[in-house]
């Protein structure tokens, strides 16, 4: 097991291929069959409304903002079968932090969607959110994430992760919930039996012993449960982010795919690592499946959080496919937990 030490020393290695062949044999040996994964879903942002002021985020609008919105079901309702229209099988939805929303709120939404959709899958709500939700609800996370799970919650994903190292967290979003947060909500989902995903946002003027840092706390938390289904990296997007005055350069695209390679390598334990071209674009994912990614993760329907900070890529299910194909892989189908079996 790779030590933080040698991960350290990697990212600051110039041997960029190496590292990718050895991120792409851990690769070959959890995924011997050459298939690469895409999904179907929609990311739905149900709210703007956030107290949180990020300094990366260009999405938000403060409480009471004249461009805030809160979606009304019907709204989300449409949405949701818009996707279903178009194959798809889950839903990602995400949303500022709202302390007007408490727990009824979601409770009556998630139940709603289950009614009328109770094929999709409900991979929604961030750490931060749940420890909003418990907090302007006077509960524990246990009995939150509890209760939306009774509701139709199916998954957790792993926003508002950004670095897992209090020193960053506090330089770009310090009013967003602690590391200790962040794991305290992974660890009570897995503990009620829930997957969830794990994400690094890198690029954000962090150093490198904290991007390892961040690696670490992911891989013990797998360590002790299992609950992760997938790690997911990308880069930080400057453009319309006051936190992008003081971090003027974009990750390049060969840090990225280090930064992919690495934490192939590192979290060998996550089946699952994804090669993202949201923030890279298409190109540069298609390489990062030759760097340890087995999965290109969705064709994102609608996205507004990423795009407001500047990232543009868009990408057809035709497309993905002819991306993994050209790349030499099998492209196949999944739902939200990775599972292909019953798909194309």
């Amino acid at each position: 097991m790779m030590t933080p030490q040698e991960a350290a020393d990697l990212f600051r290695s110039d041997d960029l291929i190496g590292i990718g062949m050895a991120a792409d044999a851990v690769r070959r040996k959890l995924h011997p069959d050459g298939v690469v994964t895409y999904i179907i879903d929609r990311n739905i942002n149900y709210t703007n409304f956030c107290t949180e002021y990020c300094s990366f985020c260009a999405f938000y609008r403060p409480m009471g903002h004249k461009e805030g919105y809160v979606l009304d079901h019907e709204t989300i309702f449409q949405k949701i079968q818009e996707t279903v229209d178009l194959g798809g099988t889950g839903i990602l939805m995400q949303g500022g932090l709202n302390p007007d929303l408490k727990i009824e709120w979601y409770e009556s939404l998630l139940s709603a969607i289950k009614r009328r959709f109770p094929q999709v899958w409900l991979h929604c709500l961030s750490a931060p959110e749940i420890t909003c939700i418990a907090e302007v609800s006077g509960l524990s996370l246990t009995d939150t994430i509890a209760r939306l799970r009774d509701s139709g919650l199916d998954s957790i994903p792993g926003g508002g992760a950004e670095i897992l190292h209090d020193d960053v967290r506090k330089r770009i979003s310090r009013l967003k919930c602690s590391t200790q947060e962040w794991i305290d909500v992974h660890l009570a989902a897995h503990r009620l039996g829930m997957r969830t995903t794990a994400t690094m946002m890198f690029g954000c003027g962090e150093t490198i012993e904290q991007r390892v840092h961040h690696l670490e706390i992911v891989r013990r938390i797998q360590e002790e449960t299992g609950g992760f289904t997938a790690f997911i990296p990308w880069s930080f997007q400057p453009e319309n982010t006051s936190l992008g005055r003081f971090v003027k350069e974009e990750a390049t695209g060969v840090e990225y795919l280090k930064n992919l390679a690495i934490s192939r390598l590192y979290l060998e334990i996550i089946l699952n690592v994804q090669s993202s071209w949201v923030t890279q674009g298409l190109k540069t994912c298609q390489v990062g499946l030759r760097f340890g990614g087995n999965d290109v993760g969705s064709i994102m329907i609608e996205e507004n959080v990423v795009s407001a900070a500047g990232a543009r890529n868009k990408a057809t299910e035709e497309e993905l496919r002819r991306l993994i194909r050209d790349a030499g892989f099998v492209p196949k189908q999944r739902d939200s937990l990775y599972r292909t079996y019953f798909l194309n």
